[in-house]
């Protein structure tokens, strides 16, 4: 019954037969985990250090706000960079860069320039840096050298090539937006010129029929009018006072002829008193109508005052001539006593009919000229739709050519003033936060880390040989093989008889066995220290 107990216990892990197999078999296992672990620390001080010098570029925002100057290069930052790192790592400029600091010139080494160009290529790393919202805010430049003060110089050279290849870029590409807005804006001005000397030709051919003329032109159309009016009042004045003037002359003529009547002296009064009272009659009329500003009034009340002073001279020349002398005198010395003040008279009319006649002349030529006038403002003002019409095609094409002229000025005048500001670098640029360092510990081999990998190489080899001595050994060890062996029961068991000489070579196993494990973990740790420190 208990050995069924102790058989169904020892179903489970078997510690007492792991433990065995450590005794008999810890230098298989030591040994090869020692010489794992030798072979793959000494490859680490066997390869040939690695060393990575690195910088911390800050990409800063422009100083000037965008609300005052806006920038005219290219604001997506990832694209710049891509440009900027292709240049950057083109074969003309990695090739200065070799040749400057000697980099991969082993000895009996024919390495072409295209293969030197490509393992610089892989020795660089550069490496973005984004914030919570994946805007790129700064960037590291990495380079490998098996040299660190060559790292870190190179690392400098290549810092120094990402600013100012970024300030270049820039500046040409806010260069470039200028002289292209200047050229454009240019041959805006051309068009604008143009179309600016087509409105002045076309208004200077049609001068008086632009619409904005319409109402200059109407205003001197009806003032046209009114004098028109005015002129054909006046020549109907003069034309009546010509019918006047003719029929004064004729009466004067008869009043050249003897009176037989004792009353002949007094023939021209009632003509005159008749004449006068016509005049009085259209004045009346006139002033009912008009100022006494106006010509025709004025005119009339100049005839009125002549025919008046007529009346007046002729009451005085029959008063120098009393009717009682006339009728001793013969009727021919009446005549000739009458003769010099009625030729006098006669002549004064006369002379006042021509005048009538030459302003009736120049009345009708006047009219004969406002009515061109009013005929030419009034074609004038027919012809304003086709003008207005005409105008707006070609102001249509002018305001057209003067919007894009002012958008180009102010776009221009923007971009000039953005170049200025990149070329104060005031605009976005690279500033170094973190100078090319200089590397104190070598970034491949990694000591410490082919410690451990050696360790783990170790153990594993440890185990594999441990395990194979023990699966090839056909030497029984335990009980239980035994028994299992046996097919009858086992019905005693007799201890181990060890002598002393056997005892004696057991414990100097067990000290070597314990000497070669301190050996072997002080060795690793001791190593693996050496690695940390120095490595």
């Amino acid at each position: 019954m208990i050995d069924e107990l102790e058989e169904s216990s020892s179903g489970g892990l078997d510690l007492q037969k792991y433990l065995g197999i450590v005794r008999r078999r810890h230098l298989l296992f030591l040994i090869p985990l020692f010489i794992g672990w030798v072979i793959v620390w000494s490859a680490s001080w066997i390869l040939p250090p690695r060393y990575q010098s690195g910088t911390l570029i800050l990409v800063e925002q422009p100083t000037m706000p965008k609300d005052y100057v806006t920038p005219n290069v290219n604001d997506d930052l990832q694209e710049r960079m891509q440009s900027i790192t292709q240049q950057i790592l083109s074969r003309t400029r990695l090739l200065h860069i070799i040749e400057q600091y000697n980099l991969y010139a082993l000895p009996h080494s024919s390495r072409s320039p295209d293969d030197k160009v490509e393992r610089m290529r892989k020795d660089i790393d550069i490496e973005l840096v984004r914030d919570t919202h994946n805007q790129i805010t700064a960037f590291n430049v990495y380079y490998t050298s098996r040299d660190p003060h060559l790292a870190q110089q190179v690392t400098g050279e290549l810092t120094n090539l990402f600013i100012n290849e970024n300030l270049e870029v820039r500046q040409q590409q806010s260069e470039d937006t200028t002289k292209f807005l200047e050229s454009q804006l240019e041959t805006a001005r051309e068009t604008l010129a143009a179309q600016e000397e087509k409105v002045r030709v076309f208004k200077a051919q049609h001068v008086g029929e632009m619409p904005g003329q319409l109402a200059s032109n109407l205003q001197i159309l009806s003032g046209l009018q009114s004098q028109l009016q005015n002129e054909e009042d006046a020549l109907n004045a003069a034309k009546q006072q010509h019918v006047y003037f003719q029929t004064l002359a004729d009466q004067y003529r008869t009043l050249q002829v003897p009176a037989n009547s004792g009353d002949g002296n007094a023939v021209g009064l009632p003509a005159l008193d008749q004449e006068l009272d016509k005049l009085k009659a259209q004045l009346a009329d006139l002033s009912s109508r008009y100022t006494d500003r106006h010509p025709d009034v004025r005119k009339l009340k100049e005839q009125i005052a002549e025919t008046e002073k007529q009346r007046g001279q002729l009451i005085a020349s029959l008063k120098a001539n009393p009717s009682d002398n006339s009728s001793d005198q013969p009727g021919d010395l009446k005549a000739e006593a009458g003769d010099p003040v009625q030729a006098s008279m006669l002549l004064q009319v006369q002379s006042q009919l021509r005048s009538n006649q030459l302003e009736i002349t120049n009345r009708e030529h006047a009219i004969a000229g406002l009515k061109a006038k009013i005929d030419d403002y009034q074609a004038r003002l027919n012809q304003e739709p086709i003008r207005e019409q005409q105008l707006a095609d070609l102001t249509r094409g002018y305001d057209q050519s003067k919007a894009n002229y002012d958008d180009l000025l102010k776009k221009k005048n923007e971009s000039a003033m953005a170049t200025s500001m990149e070329l104060l670098q005031q605009g976005e640029r690279f500033r170094i936060i973190d100078p090319p360092s200089f590397p104190l510990k070598p970034q491949f081999p990694n000591r410490l880390k082919f410690c451990g990998m050696g360790l783990g190489l170790g153990l594993a080899l440890g185990v594999v040989v441990a395990g194979a001595f023990e699966m090839l050994d056909g030497c029984i060890h335990d009980e239980k093989q035994l028994k299992k062996l046996l097919p009858p029961a086992i019905i005693a068991e007799l201890p181990t008889i060890a002598s002393a000489s056997d005892l004696q070579a057991q414990t100097r196993r067990a000290w070597i066995g314990w000497a070669t494990a301190a050996i072997v973990f002080v060795t690793i740790l001791a190593g693996s220290a050496f690695s940390y420190l120095r490595g």
